[in-house]
C-alpha cells in the first residue's frame, strides 16, 4: 500500500481548512505549532507539504532539509517569510491566498484611516482617564480630501471603493495595472511622485520587494504635502521608520496609522510613543471570516497541488485551474517529451530554445508548456534536480535563452508545438501534436515527417534509404531479443541520395552491444536510444 503524503501545519488555521485536508484519503495531516527554527529544520524532511502563516520563517537552511517537500502553502498574502529563491531551486511550489483576506484588510485600512482622521484612539484613551478635552481632538473630514492609493490590486481597489463612498477623490499608482481598468474603478491614474505631491492621505498596498523596500523615506516624504496622513496595512519594510519619526515630530506628517512594522513585534519602537501614531498588532487579516477563508483556500490549494489536480496562486510557477490542467495534461506530456528527445537525440550544450505554438494553443496561456519543454531538455543532464518549479531558473543559470511565440498559420498540422534548439552552430527542430486530442505524437524531426509515439524506449536510426535496411535492423534486434512494438519511417531526398529516419518503439531495453552492432551495419549513419 502506498504511503500517504504528509502535510505539516505549523500555525493555527481555521478548522474548515483542517477538515478539507483530513477528508483527503491520500493525505496525512499533523499540526505542530510553536516550533523553533531548529525544531522545524529537524523534522521538515518528513513532510511533502507545509502550511504556514506569518509567524513561521522558512529560511534556505530549513527548506534545504525538506527532501520530500513539494508544496509550501501560505495562509495569507505575503510570502516574504519564505526564501523563494531557495524554494524554487529546490523545486518547491510556493503558493499564497491573495483573495481570502481582501475584505478584512480593506476594512481594517479604512478603520485606521477614520481613526487617524478623527483621533478616535487618542480621544478614547483620554476619556477613559476621566478627561474631557474636546478641543484637543478636533479631526479632519474625509469628504473632498484626496486619498493616494499605492498599489491597486484587490485590496487597493476595495479601499478605493470605500473612499469614493465617503466623497473622497482617489489617486492611484500601480505600474502593473492598465489605465483602462483603473478608469473603471473611478480613480485617477497618476505617477508615484504626483501621488505623493497631491495626496492628503496615502495608503500603501504593495508587496515587500527590493523595489518597494523603504519606498517611504526622507526623499519621498519631502515630496508630500505638509500635514499628510500615512496608512500602512501592507508590509513594515515599505517605510523607513526613522524617517517617519522625524517627519511626525516636525509636523510634516500629521499622523500615521500602522498595522505593520519593520520588526515585529515592535518592542521599544519609538513610533509607539508618539501620540500622532495609531497602531495595531498586524490585524489586517484578523477577522474570523478572513481566517476561515484563507484556511479553506490554502488547504484546497495544497491538496490539489499534492494530488496533481491543479495549481492555484503559485508565486513561483504558472497557476493552472482544474479545467485548464485537464485540457493541458496531454500537451504537457508531449511538451516534456519533445524536450527529452531533443537532448538525447542531439546532445547537450544548449544555448537557445525557440518554441512556437500553433492552432488552439494560441488561445491559452502556454507558459506551463514552455516550462515542461525546458524541464525535458534539462532532465537528461540534471536528473531529478530539475522540475516544473525550477526549470526556467536552472536554464537561466546555464545561460540558456528561452523564447516563445504563437502563430495562426496551421502549417502541416492544425495545432502543434515546435521546438528549435540551438547548440553551437547547429539548430535542430522537433515538432509534436496530439492525435485524437489526447495521444502525443512526434510528427517532425528536422526535415523528416513521422508519426512517432513518444513513450517507453525508442530506437532512432538515421540511414541511407536502401533495400534491406529494415530487415537487417530487425535481424539484429531479434538476435539481441529486442521486440519491436511500433515503427514509423520518414524519408527525404538530398541531392541524388535518399535518406531515412526510422523510429522503433521497443518492449525491451536496448544494450550498448546492440547499438554498436547496429552502427556497424553499413547503411546506418547513426543509432540512438531515447528513453521517455
Amino acid at each position: 500500500m502506498k504511503s500517504k503524503l504528509k502535510v505539516l501545519v505549523t500555525e493555527p488555521i481555521g478548522v474548515g481548512g483542517l477538515r478539507v485536508l483530513q477528508k483527503e484519503p491520500k493525505l496525512s495531516v499533523e499540526v505542530k505549532t510553536k516550533l523553533s527554527p531548529k525544531e522545524l529544520k529537524a523534522i521538515i524532511g518528513k513532510y511533502d507539504a507545509v502550511i504556514i502563516r506569518s509567524g513561521t520563517r522558512l529560511t534556505k537552511e530549513i527548506i534545504d532539509q525538506g527532501n520530500r517537500l513539494k508544496v509550501i502553502g501560505r495562509a495569507g498574502v505575503g510570502v516574504d517569510n519564505v526564501d523563494l529563491a531557495a524554494a524554487t531551486k529546490k523545486g518547491v511550489i510556493v503558493m499564497n491566498t491573495p483573495q481570502g483576506n481582501t475584505i478584512s484588510t480593506a476594512e481594517h485600512t479604512f478603520s485606521l484611516l477614520l481613526s487617524l482622521a478623527r483621533n478616535i484612539p487618542q480621544a478614547h484613551s483620554n476619556l477613559k482617564k476621566g478627561k474631557w478635552e474636546r478641543s484637543r481632538y478636533v479631526g479632519t473630514e474625509l469628504h473632498g480630501k484626496i486619498l493616494g492609493v499605492v498599489g491597486l490590486g484587490r485590496i487597493g481597489r476595495e479601499v478605493s471603493k470605500r473612499a469614493l463612498a465617503f466623497g473622497m477623490r482617489v489617486l492611484a499608482y500601480d505600474p502593473f495595472i492598465s489605465k483602462e481598468s483603473v478608469q473603471q474603478v473611478g480613480v485617477e491614474f497618476v505617477s508615484l511622485n504626483e501621488l505623493y505631491q497631491r495626496s492628503d492621505f496615502i495608503t500603501l498596498h504593495v508587496p515587500g520587494t527590493d523595489t518597494t523596500n523603504r519606498m517611504i523615506n526622507r526623499k519621498t516624504l519631502a515630496l508630500m504635502k505638509n500635514g499628510v496622513f500615512i496608512i500602512n496595512c501592507a508590509r513594515g519594510t515599505l517605510i523607513e521608520e526613522n524617517a517617519l519619526i522625524e517627519a511626525l515630530r516636525s509636523g510634516k506628517v500629521k499622523g500615521a496609522a500602522l498595522d505593520v512594522f519593520e520588526s515585529e513585534p515592535p518592542t521599544k519602537n519609538p513610533l509607539l510613543q508618539l501620540e500622532q501614531v495609531v497602531a495595531t498588532p498586524h490585524l489586517g487579516a484578523a477577522t474570523q471570516e478572513a481566517q476561515e477563508h484563507v484556511a479553506l483556500e490554502v488547504a484546497k490549494q495544497v491538496a490539489d497541488a499534492l494530488l496533481e489536480r491543479g495549481i492555484q496562486n503559485a508565486v513561483n510557477m504558472p497557476s493552472l485551474d482544474f479545467e485548464t490542467m485537464r485540457y493541458l495534461k496531454p500537451w504537457l506530456i508531449l511538451a516534456e517529451r519533445i524536450g527529452l528527445m531533443h537532448t538525447q537525440l542531439f546532445g547537450g550544450g544548449v544555448e537557445a530554445v525557440a518554441i512556437r505554438y500553433g492552432g488552439e494553443l494560441t488561445q491559452i496561456g502556454v507558459a506551463p508548456l514552455s516550462i515542461a519543454i525546458v524541464k525535458g531538455l534539462l532532465a537528461p543532464v540534471c536528473g531529478e534536480t530539475v522540475n516544473f518549479v525550477n526549470a526556467l531558473s536552472m536554464a537561466k543559470e546555464r545561460g540558456i535563452t528561452v523564447n516563445e511565440n504563437k502563430t495562426t498559420q496551421t502549417e502541416d498540422f492544425a495545432t502543434f508545438i515546435s521546438v528549435e534548439v540551438r547548440t553551437g552552430r547547429h539548430k535542430n527542430l522537433i515538432m509534436g501534436t496530439l492525435f485524437g486530442n489526447k495521444e502525443p505524437r512526434i510528427v517532425r524531426v528536422n526535415e523528416f515527417f513521422l508519426e512517432m509515439i513518444p513513450r517507453g524506449e525508442a530506437l532512432v536510426i538515421s540511414n541511407e534509404d536502401q533495400p534491406g535496411v529494415v530487415g537487417g535492423v530487425g535481424t539484429i534486434l531479434g538476435k539481441h531479443k529486442v521486440n519491436i512494438a511500433e515503427m514509423t519511417l520518414g524519408r527525404v531526398k538530398r541531392k541524388r541520395k535518399t535518406f531515412a529516419m526510422t523510429v522503433l518503439n521497443v518492449d525491451n531495453s536496448i544494450s550498448e552491444a546492440t547499438i554498436k552492432e547496429l552502427k556497424s551495419f553499413k547503411p546506418i549513419i547513426d543509432a540512438k536510444v531515447i528513453r521517455f
